[in-house]
């Protein structure tokens, strides 16, 4: 069955940064875009960043741009999110993520952004 664990959450002052992981399995890492998302005490759930298949090509939500960046290894089953300029707003649960007719998540990982 298809899988994704994310790691690498953690307690970080602002201006720091962290890279997330998600590990994938059970599904044909390599054919479909991944996604992150995230979700902040109270609000909804927001597509941060997404890479195509291939790597090729990525995209990022306006909040995020020029400081994070979605990266992929499909030997590894991987995908990685390099987060920079950590503000406290970036404060959420981070997903990953990926769509087969259905969405599938992994369980997330808490990222708090404070002094």
């Amino acid at each position: 069955q298809v899988q994704l664990v994310e790691s690498g959450g953690g307690l970080v002052q602002p201006g720091g940064s962290l890279r997330l992981s998600c590990v994938a399995s059970g599904f044909t890492f390599s054919g479909y875009v991944m996604n992150w998302y995230r979700q902040a005490p109270g609000k909804g759930r927001e597509l941060v960043a997404q890479i195509t298949d291939s790597g090729g090509s990525t995209n990022y939500a306006d909040s995020v741009k020029g400081r994070f960046t979605i990266s992929r290894d499909n030997a590894k089953n991987m995908a990685y999110l390099q987060m920079n300029s950590l503000k406290p707003e970036d404060t959420a649960v981070y997903y990953c993520n990926v769509y087969m007719g259905v969405n599938y998540w992994g369980k997330g990982t808490l990222v708090t952004v404070s002094s």
